[in-house]
C-alpha cells in the first residue's frame, strides 16, 4: 500500500468516522442522559468491534455476500431491526434523575462491539475501505488498515460523546431531555432510510465491487 493511498484511506476514516451515523447518534445521546465517563465503554466498545469486523472484512469475509447475498440482506434486516428497537428505547427514556422507571442503561462494551456487525452503516465502511483503497488485501495491510481506522476512529467518536456531556447540564432543565430523547430516536430511525430506500441496487454495487477486489 503506497503513502498516497494510506493518506487516502487515512481522510476516508476521518470523514467515515466523525460524520452522523447510528453509531454517532447514539454516542450523543448516551452523552447527554449519563455523561462522558459512563460513555467510555460505549466507545471502546464501538472501536474494537469494528477494528475487528475490519480485519473479517479484510481477510475475505464479505466475499461471502458474492456467493450468498441473503446472507448480506439478512444482516441488513436484523441490524434494521436492532437499531429500530434502540431507537424506540431511547425515545421513551427520561432523564437519569427521574428514577428507574424512567432511565435506561448506558450501551456497554460488548453490546456496542456486537452492534457493528449488524450497524449497516458499519459494513458499508468496512466494504468500502477494502475495495477502494486495497487492491489484494494482505495480513500485514489488513492489520495496518484495521488498525489505523481503529486509531482514528477513536477521537472521533469520543468527540460525539463529549458533545453530548457538554449539553447534559442544559438538557436536564424541564422536559428538554425527553425531547432530545425522542429526537434522537428518530433520528436513528431516519439513518435507516439510504439501506432501506433502494437496498437492491445497493446490494449490488457492492457485490460487484466485492468481486473486483477479491477476484480468485
Amino acid at each position: 500500500m503506497t503513502a498516497e493511498l494510506l493518506l487516502a484511506f487515512a481522510l476516508f476514516a476521518v470523514v467515515s468516522s466523525i460524520t452522523p451515523g447510528p453509531n454517532n447518534l447514539m454516542l450523543l445521546a448516551s452523552g447527554v442522559n449519563f455523561g462522558f465517563r459512563a460513555t467510555v465503554p460505549h466507545i471502546l466498545g464501538i472501536g474494537a468491534g469494528f477494528a475487528v469486523l475490519l480485519l473479517a472484512v479484510g481477510g475475505g469475509l464479505a466475499a461471502l455476500f458474492v456467493r450468498w447475498p441473503w446472507v448480506h440482506a439478512g444482516l441488513q434486516w436484523v441490524g434494521a431491526a436492532y437499531l429500530l428497537w434502540l431507537a424506540w428505547r431511547l425515545a421513551r427514556s427520561g432523564a437519569p434523575t427521574e428514577g428507574p422507571a424512567g432511565t435506561a442503561e448506558p450501551l456497554g462494551f460488548w453490546g456496542a462491539a456486537a452492534f457493528q456487525w449488524v450497524n449497516p452503516k458499519a459494513w458499508i465502511m468496512g466494504v468500502t475501505a477494502f475495495t477502494t483503497y486495497v487492491q489484494a488485501p494482505n495480513a500485514g495491510t489488513v492489520a495496518v488498515m484495521a488498525a489505523l481506522f481503529a486509531l482514528i476512529n477513536l477521537p472521533c467518536l469520543s468527540t460525539w460523546a463529549l458533545l453530548g456531556s457538554r449539553l447534559r447540564g442544559w438538557m436536564t432543565v424541564g422536559s428538554r431531555q425527553r425531547v432530545f430523547n425522542a429526537l434522537m430516536g428518530a433520528l436513528l430511525v431516519l439513518s435507516l432510510w439510504p439501506m432501506l430506500r433502494q437496498p437492491e441496487p445497493a446490494q449490488r454495487t457492492i457485490h460487484a465491487s466485492i468481486s473486483t477486489s477479491y477476484r480468485p
